[in-house]
């Protein structure tokens, strides 16, 4: 299995409109694209919140071939939705994963 993890920072200044956004629209746009298996949603616990808030978004994939199949026919659009909503209010940075079995 491939876990594809998006770590975020959001600015607080923002941060209810992108959790709800989140939640109700892009969370489900990506399961939508029919390659992931299932999707965790978790706060990074931390005593910074003059910093924002950060987030992990794990998608799981049975293999690197659906990974690819997102990354180009699905992510730059998701991404660009992204940048255009909560432009310079986040700092995101996207982690590859292969499960130990």
């Amino acid at each position: 299995m491939i876990i594809y993890n998006v770590t975020i920072n959001i600015d607080g200044e923002v941060h209810n409109d992108w959790l709800e956004w989140m939640k109700a629209e892009h969370i489900p746009a990506v399961m939508a694209t029919g390659l992931f298996i299932e999707n965790r949603f978790a706060r990074v616990l931390s005593d910074q919140a003059d910093e924002g808030f950060t987030y992990s978004i794990q998608y799981l994939l049975k293999d690197i071939g659906d990974y690819e199949i997102y990354r180009t026919a699905y992510a730059p659009a998701l991404q660009a939705e992204t940048e255009k909503r909560y432009k310079d209010k986040f700092v995101a940075f996207r982690t590859l994963l292969k499960t130990v079995e």
